[in-house]
């Protein structure tokens, strides 16, 4: 069976298939020019002539390779290449033909799917009545007095005629020895004419930029509400459990803080998820959904878990003073900070010192807190906060610090006012 396969296995019997219908799309294109040549050779009758209906054929290629221009045409091509010639998938390309190379490539395809169609459909109708024919005159003396009438006397002989049943199943396998080698020189080729152009691969490296672009805005904006809500309720908690009998006011306090801190996650959580559920594309509101900004920052403060000594210079919070998508990434580098602070910064009495100021051409933000004698929770996998600090500025031109100070840890983030205005420097993580 395995020597048999490449003939008449299920792939050889598909690329046959797939030749077949190539057959089919070309009759158009020759009865076309079938009454092409007629008409120059002034009426003669062009079915009896062999010669004009090669003429005929060879006209049809040129009518065939206009149609394959058409952009719809490559995509058609690639769905029965995939079902019908075997061809991975991954080597073929997506979409209709929008370039000048890609619309070249499908009608190259097009007219040699046609044209190989048309010669293996051709042998495909005439050659098996005649093989079957030929393989039957041994057999049959009515059919061979019709068959050899006038022909060379040898072919009666009894020597020839054993042979015939013999030359009728080399007709046939010879047959499909021709489907088999156009179906898999359609195969080879299907990659260099289907394939994907230099255009077509620029293009579907743009749209998974945009995705993971888009993924590790996402990623980002999780990380940086549920961490710093999940720090800050797991500090509360456990104060509040360690207080539990001798100080209730502040237990009330730490619940109310746990509250209003979960409440307000949950929103910014649920806009997340929105946009998740519209594959990532901002609503009519704008990127809004993608969170607060600094006009919501006095309710960050009041609890966030740990005591702030905040300073501003100038109204962050004003969209006339910041862009809005700057005052939303500037929200999160504070958040950010905050959780830090609430993770390392060990539960001391000192405030976390935050400054935002509005200087000439950018904004500031300063975050500075002690650093606790207890260890930092630890978490998988290590944290990822000072990296989404540091690609939130990049993202908008602006630059990071972080590293240890006066005993302490400070964060600094320099953002331009407006988002997509560069300055120079450069962002850094060292924690």
């Amino acid at each position: 069976m395995r020597a048999v396969a490449p003939l008449f296995g299920r792939r050889a019997r598909l690329r046959w298939l797939h030749l077949i219908i190539g057959g089919a799309l070309l009759m158009p294109y020759f009865l076309v020019s079938t009454v092409l040549v007629g008409m120059a050779s002034g009426g003669e009758q062009l079915l009896s002539s062999l010669p004009a209906q090669f003429v005929a054929f060879a006209l049809a290629l040129p009518m065939a390779a206009v149609t394959g221009f058409f952009a719809l045409v490559r995509p058609l091509s690639v769905a029965a290449a995939r079902a019908l010639c075997g061809v991975p998938p991954a080597l073929l390309a997506d979409g209709p033909a929008r370039t000048r190379q890609a619309r070249v490539r499908a009608a190259g395809w097009y007219t040699l799917h046609l044209a190989l169609g048309g010669i293996v459909s051709g042998i495909t109708l005439a050659l098996p009545p005649f093989a079957v024919t030929v393989a039957a005159l041994p057999f049959f003396a009515g059919l061979r007095d019709t068959w050899l009438y006038g022909g060379p006397d040898a072919l009666r002989e009894p020597w020839a005629l054993a042979f015939a049943p013999l030359a009728g199943l080399a007709m046939l396998v010879a047959m499909a020895l021709v489907a088999a080698a156009a179906g898999e020189l359609l195969a080879r080729r299907a990659p260099a004419l289907l394939g994907p152009t230099p255009e077509d691969r620029l293009a579907a490296a743009e749209r998974r930029a945009a995705d993971l672009a888009v993924r590790n805005r996402l990623a980002r904006e999780l990380h940086d509400s549920v961490g710093h809500a999940l720090s800050a309720v797991t500090l509360q908690a456990g104060a509040a459990r360690r207080v539990l009998d001798r100080d209730p006011e502040f237990v009330r306090e730490a619940l109310t803080a746990i509250e209003e801190t979960t409440r307000r996650t949950v929103g910014e959580l649920d806009s997340v998820l929105g946009l998740l559920r519209r594959d990532g594309e901002p609503d009519e509101g704008g990127e809004a959904a993608y969170g607060p900004g600094l006009d919501a920052l006095d309710g960050l403060l009041a609890h966030c878990g740990v005591p702030v000594a905040y300073e501003r210079e100038g109204d962050p919070g004003a969209p006339d003073n910041v862009d809005p998508a700057v005052s939303r990434e500037a929200y999160r580098i504070v958040q950010e900070g905050l959780s830090n602070a609430l993770r390392h910064g060990g539960g001391g009495p000192s405030p976390v010192r935050l400054l935002i100021a509005i200087r000439e051409r950018e904004l500031e933000i300063v975050v500075e807190n002690p650093v606790g004698e207890r260890p930092a929770v630890v978490r998988p996998g290590g944290g990822r906060g000072l990296r989404g600090i540091a690609e939130r500025a990049v993202l908008l031109g602006g630059r990071t610090e972080a590293g240890p100070y006066d005993g302490g840890w400070r964060l600094t983030a320099r953002l331009p006012l407006a988002a997509g205005r560069t300055t120079d420097g450069h962002a850094e993580e060292q924690r």
